[in-house]
């Protein structure tokens, strides 16, 4: 199930906020992949080009979703019986908004529950030169083998500034791999959650104590910049990815999957370079709308960048330890989902227009795309299936023996983590049951699904229903029944109006395990 745009929930007199089913046939980006993406296959078809399964199953999964005539669990209420429909979603990652909010939601309240500890933390941003991004794209286990340098490197730092050395001091991370960049272009980068500091073994009883460590200068980050081009070069060259030039430059390998009648490989190479990818403008520069660059002379994130030779290091944004809130999010924000949908518009003529979220520092505002040129961005967002876009590190992994000592669930391998566990005031079973859907909706919005809205009675599920000929009678029946009340349809009648999804163990009870709820 995922979570619904802020215009979707609706407040009461009371100043109560009210959970209201999302439409997505009544979103923008809904409209233009129903109506395009037919096209943009046939399109490719007539070239005799195709993409692989799992892109095209990522389209067609998003136009079911939330729709409710391709299923629904029916709902209602223990004490005034009034019934809800909720429909299911189809649990993707790409550009889904209403699955990837739901899951950027549940993702930081993981981390932030379960994984990171009460102390200081820190993001670090990793982006990599354009043909990095590709080979990356490209080749996912290259991407985690970089990531294992990046990490390595970090904590070396983090470990050497605060006096110790890798046998007496330990430090840990979260990595969410995000594959998009702010104007749908495919930029595979590293968000980077690290403990500012590391954890010394205590020589006075058992356990770990945690070593706070000062934020990196500009010369630090310049320097572990600098550090990580040339480790990841080694390697990539080493690996036969990369080759030197007289210039002691790097440039792409034959080695690298560069495939031109590859449809893929045309797409994420167009996304990559911000060139359209279809029509007749095919090569060109993306359009853009631009206005006066930001001529401010303070840049309040000068000192906080490191760039070398097109990778670039930021590390300025940190919390303490006790800003619980603040941490949870940057959680959320490091997982967001790629398209935001209220930047999305149309212009005039029929074009999608898209705003960015912070102007580019020659004043572009919006990138403008031809339809076929916008199916073709979101074809390039869709991540390769499993790869795990979350990764963890150091004390955080889920091996390491101090992981059940530093995290708050306690949970890890060994005797020690066992007698963590038992110490807890919470069962596994309590924990797992908070970490449930209408827990998540009420965290961020305070909003209780499971209470009933009209009495405040009990929800519960009576029926799960996939059968085509049953949903057909179902919707048919509320049709007529709303079209008898005057009030429309039954995507805008009377029991369809809610989106809120069960707790698991009810999900559990209709032996429906292989879908997620709007």
């Amino acid at each position: 199930m995922g979570l619904l745009a802020p215009e979707v929930y609706q407040a009461q007199p009371n100043s109560v906020a009210v959970y209201v089913r999302h439409r997505p046939e009544t979103t923008l980006l809904y409209q233009i992949i129903r109506e395009y993406w037919p096209e943009f296959q046939a399109e490719l078809a007539s070239q005799n080009k195709y993409l692989p399964a799992y892109i095209t199953k990522e389209f067609e999964a998003y136009l079911k979703c939330g729709r409710l005539e391709h299923g629904f669990l029916r709902l209602q209420c223990e004490t005034c019986h009034d019934e809800k429909l909720v429909a299911f979603s189809c649990k993707l990652r790409a550009f889904c908004p209403s699955c990837g909010a739901r899951r950027m939601t549940e993702s930081a309240a993981l981390l932030v529950d379960e994984v990171l500890p009460h102390q200081p933390m820190r993001q670090w941003v990793l982006s990599v030169p354009f043909p990095l991004r590709f080979l990356f794209a490209s080749q996912p286990a290259v991407m985690g083998k970089v990531l294992g340098i990046v990490y390595r490197t970090i904590a070396t730092h983090l470990i050497h500034k605060a006096g110790y050395i890798k046998a007496t001091a330990h430090t840990g991370a979260v990595t969410q791999i995000q594959c998009f960049g702010g104007a749908l272009n495919a930029n595979l980068h590293f968000h980077i959650i690290f403990l500012d500091g590391v954890y010394i073994n205590n020589a006075h009883r058992p356990g770990v104590r945690f070593r706070w460590v000062k934020a990196p200068t500009s010369d630090e980050l310049t320097l572990l910049t600098h550090t990580i081009a040339q480790r990841v070069a080694r390697y990539l060259e080493r690996q036969g990815w990369l080759v030197r030039d007289a210039e002691n430059s790097y440039l792409s390998a034959e080695g690298v999957d560069a495939d031109p009648d590859s449809p893929l490989n045309h797409l994420l190479g167009s996304s990559i370079s911000y060139r359209i990818a279809m029509g007749p403008q095919q090569g060109r520069k993306v359009f853009t709308l631009q206005t006066l660059p930001d001529c401010r002379p303070d840049n309040p994130f000068a000192n906080t960048v490191g760039k070398v030779a097109g990778f670039s290091l930021h590390a300025g944004v940190a919390t303490r330890a006790n800003e619980r809130d603040k941490l949870e999010r940057l959680c959320r924000y490091i997982t967001r989902p790629a398209v935001a949908t209220k930047r999305l518009s149309l212009t005039r003529n029929g074009q999608v227009r898209y705003e960015l979220k912070t102007p580019y520092n020659d004043g572009t505002t919006h990138v403008i795309f031809e339809p076929l040129d916008f199916i073709s961005r979101l074809a390039a967002l869709v991540p390769k299936p499993r790869v795990h876009l979350t990764r963890f590190h150091g004390v955080f992994a889920p091996n390491s023996k101090y992981r059940a000592l530093v995290t708050p669930a306690r949970r890890g391998k060994g005797k020690r983590a066992k007698a963590a566990q038992q110490q807890q005031d919470q069962t596994p079973a309590e924990r797992h049951a908070s970490m449930t859907w209408a827990q998540r909706l009420k965290r961020v919005f305070n909003i209780d699904i499971e209470t009933c809205s009209e009495c405040g009675g009990a929800v519960k599920i009576i029926a799960c229903i996939e059968d085509p000929v049953v949903i057909a009678k179902i919707l048919t029946h509320l049709d007529e029944k709303a079209a008898a009340a005057g009030k429309g349809s039954a995507a805008q009648g009377l029991l369809p109006e809610s989106r809120a999804p069960p707790q698991t163990d009810l999900f559990e009870e209709t032996h429906h395990s292989n879908a997620w709820l709007h």
